[in-house]
């Protein structure tokens, strides 16, 4: 069918005014797969990553934070808590942990709940993560949950709750300040990694965090490199945001070194319900509110000065559901791998019909092994400005609108066990199961099950 010209593309998220001043501002290939290129300096696997980073021999101390604690504590024991993330923060030095306890932590207005800027080394990462059988909640109403920037770098997040405004909002407040790109209470992002000023993050992993209800982006990466997104949940974010946002996204990804393996890592996610009301205040429509968007690799927006991304990006193993706009999309951006993860009913603003997992104005695209399930009368998959996009072993569902079909994609129900309770795992006669490639980097399925299980790959998120 005819291809429709592509909306405008919308920057992730923004909470400076000089990013607002600069918003006014097909050919398929027929290559078998080359092999996959994983860094071999890079010790995270999929499914396995490194959350016990070896540590150096200098002094490693445990900072406590609780809802009850107090900042002129010591915070070096659960009896002598600290009350805000932050002052531990300000405290970290590589090779630290912050164990957060129960409670619910929040903002000062207009500004975070905790603001990272300080690095661990290669050797001594500093972690926040929540005290074991605790589930602290970072509650916010201002421009972050938590945000790490200023070049900090080595740093993980683990196990936390990061909730957003958007329950004391409603859309007609919203549309009321859709001209207001300056109001936190609508546009606040739930977790942050800016690298635009003073310094680029770099090696950072959020990993297992439950991240929902932000007015703005869920995960935003920006201008970072090294980065992992694995096992969290992210959902009902960028609902009310004038910059057009997404449940996850990295943006402008920068070159920390010259590798060519996979450096930035999107693995093991549940995304859902993320979607965007509010237009995007550069062009007064409806673009965005993506699963997961990986945007301006090629660093080609905004004069930017950081030339291409050579990296590899690995999507894989996420589920993605129910979205306003693409399950998982790529746009000006080149060497990524989307493999074996499932998207289902993605495209639910009625102003978009790009497709449930789309390469978009994008090179060196690799898409293999999904399950793609449409919402009926709307396209399963795009192919706009693409050069060297390859689409093969996937599944297609639900709809006749295939803008590409690789030799191998199969067009058939995949037997989902109960997509109607978002349950997508495989029915013992999925014809996803055993006839995917051998991706041999994706070594488990969402759940952590090895990969294969049988005899050969399953398509999807899940093998059987």
């Amino acid at each position: 069918m005819p291809i429709k010209i592509n909306p405008v593309r919308s920057i992730p998220f923004f909470t400076c005014l000089w990013i607002l001043s600069s918003l006014f501002g097909t050919e398929r290939t027929k290559m078998y797969l080359a092999e996959e290129t994983p860094d071999s300096s890079n010790a995270q696997k999929i499914g396995i990553y490194n959350s016990t980073p070896k540590i150096a021999a200098a002094v490693r101390r445990t900072y406590y934070v609780s809802a009850t604690g107090n900042d002129s504590n010591t915070g070096l024991s659960e009896s002598t808590p600290f009350k805000t993330i932050q002052k531990a923060a300000d405290l970290s030095n590589p090779g630290d942990t912050v164990l957060i306890m129960n409670g619910v932590y929040k903002n000062g207005y207009d500004s975070q709940v905790v603001s990272i800027t300080r690095s661990g080394t290669a050797n001594a990462w500093i972690t926040f993560k929540a005290y074991p059988g605790h589930y602290p909640k970072l509650k916010h109403n201002g421009w972050h949950g938590i945000l790490i920037k200023d070049g900090a770098s080595y740093i993980e997040v683990n196990g936390l709750e990061i909730v957003g405004n958007n329950a004391n909002i409603t859309l007609d407040y919203a549309k009321n300040q859709q001209k207001n790109p300056y109001n936190p209470l609508t546009n606040g992002n739930c977790l942050s990694i800016d690298g635009r000023d003073d310094g680029h993050p770099h090696h950072i992993r959020i990993l297992k965090n439950k991240i929902h209800g932000c007015g703005g982006g869920g995960i935003a990466v920006i201008q970072a490199d090294y980065v992992t997104i694995d096992g969290n949940e992210v959902f009902n974010n960028s609902y009310y945001s004038v910059y057009a946002n997404s449940g996850i996204s990295m943006w402008q990804n920068w070159r920390f070194d010259n590798s060519q393996g996979y450096k930035m890592f999107v693995t093991n996610n549940k995304v859902y319900g993320n979607r965007q009301f509010i237009p995007w205040i550069a062009t007064g429509t409806i673009t965005d509110g993506n699963g997961i968007i990986i945007d301006d690799s090629q660093n080609t927006q905004n004069n930017s000065k950081l030339g291409a991304y050579t990296g590899r990006t690995l999507v894989a193993n996420n589920i993605t559901f129910r979205n306003g706009g693409t399950g998982i999309h790529t746009y000006a951006s080149d060497r990524v791998d989307i493999i074996n993860n499932t998207a289902y009913l993605n495209n639910r603003s009625p102003e978009i019909n790009q497709g449930q997992i789309i390469a978009n104005s994008s090179s060196d695209v690799r898409i293999f092994n999904n399950i793609l399930y449409a919402i009926p009368g709307k396209r399963i998959n795009s192919n706009w400005n693409n050069t060297k996009v390859i689409y093969d072993y996937n599944i297609y569902a639900n709809s006749s609108a295939i803008d590409v079909k690789g030799p191998h994609d199969i067009v058939a129900d995949p037997k989902l066990i109960d997509p109607s309770i978002f349950d997508f795992r495989l029915q013992g006669i999925s014809p996803a199961i055993d006839n995917g490639y051998t991706w041999t980097i994706v070594k488990f399925d969402f759940a952590g099950k090895p990969r294969p299980s049988g005899i050969g790959y399953d398509r999807g998120a899940y093998e059987y």
